[in-house]
């Protein structure tokens, strides 16, 4: 078993969304073979810290500062909207960056981060989250159709109006009647495990309210049941508004709290700029 005695670490939350955050900008705290094991200890909620996943902090040669995250599986994801707002907050509180407007390099691309001061003190989080697509290919999905939207797929017992997407990682959209009646137990494993995605894919299953408003569950791949996810939830405005149930600006209520979205065009692609809270929790040794 990997020792992680004396491992200095920061537990921080985006609406619910949480994660053990570790410094790595002065070199490696937990070797790249040892770092599935320890996201998996660091993760557990009885044995380690607790978390959706470990975060951690990188020098970059492409941008002002480096993003990774690890599922609490141990699985490498590619980026994590609450996670990267968490990974503001963490760099600029902690003094590591000092910038008000960042860039970070994610698995999933060079994100941009704009932050909101309150005496010093960071309280809003502004990301462009990057484009999105939906051709089947690059989510990827193995399907006949060049785009999986709203398409039929048959899970265990049921019938699901699917729409597929990738906003650097992999999520399904569906879009339901009545979000309560929904067993995501039962279908988010399913699904995320469905024969068509190879790479596994997150879940999201949604109920409109309005033309500017929403509420959504989520099951995570690598992660299960959270109470939020930030890349779904901009997969979910995304999707909605390319299916013409959202406008453009969306507010998307999670079980842990609230996101604001802004759906724009851009080379003929849809992407979103996200707004949200992150809040240090405390600082810990392991």
């Amino acid at each position: 078993m990997v020792d992680l005695k004396g491992l200095k670490f920061s537990k921080m939350h985006g609406i619910g969304n949480d994660f053990p955050i570790i410094d790595e900008t002065k070199g490696k705290v937990i070797s790249e073979e040892d770092k599935p094991e320890a996201c998996r200890i660091l993760c557990h909620r009885n044995f380690g810290v607790g978390g959706d996943g470990v975060l951690f902090v990188e020098p970059s040669d492409v941008a002002d500062i480096g993003y990774r995250m690890f599922n609490p599986d141990g699985s490498e994801a590619e980026m994590c909207g609450n996670g990267i707002r968490c990974f503001g907050d963490f760099v600029y509180r902690k003094g590591i960056l000092k910038k008000e407007k960042m860039t970070v390099e994610t698995r999933a691309g060079i994100k941009t981060i704009e932050i909101t001061l309150e005496d010093d003190e960071p309280v809003l989080f502004k990301v462009d989250m990057g484009l999105s697509t939906f051709k089947t290919p690059e989510i990827p999905m193995i399907s006949e159709m060049d785009e999986f939207l709203d398409c039929e797929l048959e899970v265990l017992d049921t019938t699901f109006n699917l729409t597929a997407v990738s906003v650097g990682n992999p999520h399904a959209i569906i879009f339901v009647d009545d979000l309560d009646e929904i067993d995501i137990d039962k279908y988010g494993p399913a699904i995320e495990a469905h024969e068509v995605f190879p790479e596994k894919i997150n879940v999201h299953f949604v109920e409109v309210i309005s033309k500017n408003e929403g509420k959504m569950r989520t099951w995570e791949r690598g992660a299960g049941v959270t109470l939020a996810c930030g890349t779904g939830a901009t997969s979910t405005a995304i999707s909605g508004y390319k299916l013409g149930l959202f406008d453009s600006n969306i507010l998307l209520h999670l079980p842990g709290g609230d996101l604001k979205f802004n759906v724009y065009e851009k080379d003929d692609a849809l992407g979103a700029f996200m707004k949200g809270p992150a809040e240090l929790v405390y600082d810990g040794e392991f």
